[in-house]
């Protein structure tokens, strides 16, 4: 026991350590952690360690997409879709597919089948790994792209996968196939939004902060648990879950609840990020150590995975190239449209523009009649186009950001995890190919993840200060005009006369409060909308919740 206890105590002063030395060396933290990893593994107390796939794959793999999802700017999410989608499954499919007629080409013995399943293994982006691209100076649409692909390619990954294993064993049916994709992908959603939906409605009555919180934590395993008893992907339903929170959050759960759990989630991905890497190199020494018992070496291994690394690079590419082409296209529709639904904006921004609108509606044939809700809705869908039209004119893609998607695909958890599952005994060169697997995240972590930094600082456009600087005091200018109209639509109490009375004090309490919550529900409609970029939104929002809390503890001491 106190040999168990000595080994966790090091491994968070590890992983802590790590979070701090890494960025002042200019190394990404998870690198230092598969370093550290590999060299506790010649440690006598690892000597017999053996770490189970599905604790990553059920245990750490769920709360960490989870953790991704509430934070990830929903209006960003739902701007990207197209891409990430196509990313998340098409790029997963092609680049298995590729890799599965490679593997069979230069690994005797294994047939296309598993080598499929090794492309599966080896295909899809970590969101672990990609949070290294957080901390550079990049795109937020790249950001966004890249969070969103990582959050929805391990679904796709891991059913592609079960699929080859069964089809090595019985015939194979593209229909099926699909299919049984479509069934995954469905039911998580919807045990993903309901448990979302459930989570909110419970913990909106919790009123204790530290209670909140750990209600929170069980929520990733409410969802995936289940949706994988049904036959669905667990790592989708987490994912699902974690964005209905994030989009509701703010409107259900007090500033002090959602305090808590930004808090104490950072540390919880904090430790189990580190986990994953510390692992990772944990494992390799004996991974190693089988194949040489067990095949020629492995130096072939090795060479395979690094074909395997540039084959994937080079997919990517060919994918990521033509869908630059499509979202400049898009973004070039969106410009055309722009003067027509700015009239259309102006229009739908009168009462008598509105009846207007609905009488034409009404003239025109149709199924039913159009009423004023319709209105109301088309006017929210002309102000979130214009929203849209903005943020890719303020956020282009270029050949840059195209390199950058390309390069920071990197591997890591989820193929570790998946190499795994692989059944001893019934895959031909097991060892072989879970060690492919692993070099192929590490030699994506190490050639990627120690690069991208450089690349991004290398390749960054020169910016005009000045101009940057404007377009930042224009976007608060219009944040503070928002805030000053939601503060004037709430009656000032009348303001006491000489030394404040205890009612008097909790008059003018409410009325602040009441204020406050006209504000967070003005930016979270502004949030809805997309009519302000996410960070300067975050940033208001967190000072209306400092203010709160800080309003309330005063009140609390007072009383």
């Amino acid at each position: 026991m106190a040999e168990l206890l000595v080994v966790l105590v090091a491994a968070l002063v590890v992983i802590a350590t790590s979070a701090v030395v890494g960025p002042r060396l200019g190394i990404a933290a998870p690198l230092l952690l598969v370093a550290v990893g590999v060299g506790a593994s010649f440690l006598p107390v690892f000597a017999e360690l053996h770490i189970e796939p599905e604790w990553i794959l059920e245990g750490v793999l769920p709360p960490l997409l989870y953790s991704a999802a509430v934070s990830m700017p929903s209006m960003n999410f739902r701007r990207e879709f197209g891409a990430i989608g196509g990313l998340s499954v098409l790029l997963v499919v092609g680049t298995s597919l590729a890799l599965g007629l490679f593997f069979m080409l230069v690994l005797p013995g294994i047939g296309f089948a598993w080598g499929v399943a090794l492309g599966a293994i080896v295909s899809p982006t970590d969101a672990v790994a990609t949070s290294i691209i957080r901390k550079t100076p990049v795109s937020k649409r790249v950001v966004a792209i890249l969070d969103g692909e990582s959050l929805l390619n391990d679904a796709t990954a891991l059913v592609l996968l079960r699929t080859a294993i069964v089809a090595t064993a019985a015939s194979f049916s593209f229909w099926g196939t699909v299919g049984t994709f479509a069934y995954s992908v469905v039911v998580a959603i919807v045990v993903g939004g309901v448990v979302g939906a459930a989570n909110l409605a419970i913990r909106r009555r919790v009123t204790n902060p530290t209670v909140n919180t750990v209600l929170s934590f069980v929520v990733p395993f409410v969802a995936s648990l289940p949706a994988e008893a049904l036959g669905a992907s667990g790592l989708v339903a987490a994912v699902v879950a974690g964005l209905v929170t994030g989009i509701r959050a703010p409107r259900e759960l007090s500033p002090q609840n959602r305090l808590s759990d930004s808090q104490n989630w950072r540390t919880v991905e904090l430790v189990l990020e580190g986990v994953v890497f510390l692992t990772m190199g944990l494992q390799l020494k004996s991974i190693v150590l089988e194949v040489e018992r067990d095949h020629a070496g492995v130096g072939p291994a090795v060479l395979v995975a690094a074909g395997a690394l540039a084959l994937t690079v080079l997919v990517r590419a060919a994918y990521v190239a033509p869908l630059l082409g499509v979202l400049r296209a898009s973004a070039r529709r969106g410009e055309r449209m722009r003067d027509r639904l700015q009239e259309m904006q102006e229009t739908l921004a009168t009462p008598d523009g509105k009846e207007a609108t609905l009488a034409r509606a009404n003239e025109r044939r149709g199924p039913g009649r159009r009423t004023a809700r319709d209105i109301e809705r088309f006017a929210v869908r002309v102000t979130r186009s214009l929203a849209d039209i903005e943020y890719l004119r303020r956020q282009p893609l270029g050949w840059r950001e195209g390199v950058v998607v390309v390069w920071a695909g990197m591997r890591g958890a989820v193929t570790v995890a998946a190499a795994q599952t692989l059944a001893v005994g019934d895959t031909p060169q097991r060892s072989v190919l879970v060690l492919v697997a692993y070099t192929v995240a590490i030699l994506s972590l190490l050639l990627q993840g120690g690069t991208i930094g450089f690349l991004i600082r290398r390749m960054k456009p020169t910016v005009d200060p000045a101009v940057a600087a404007a377009e930042t005091d224009a976007e608060l200018d219009r944040v503070f005009a928002l805030l000053r109209e939601a503060a004037a639509a709430i009656p000032e109490p009348p303001r006491p006369e000489g030394e404040p009375t205890q009612e008097q004090f909790e008059t003018a309490r409410s009325h602040r409060l009441s204020v406050l919550e006209a504000q967070r529900t003005a930016l979270l409609d502004a949030r809805d909308d997309g009519t302000f970029d996410a960070d300067v939104l975050e940033a208001a929002l967190a000072n209306l919740d400092a203010a709160q809390i800080a309003i309330e503890l005063r009140g609390t001491f007072r009383g």
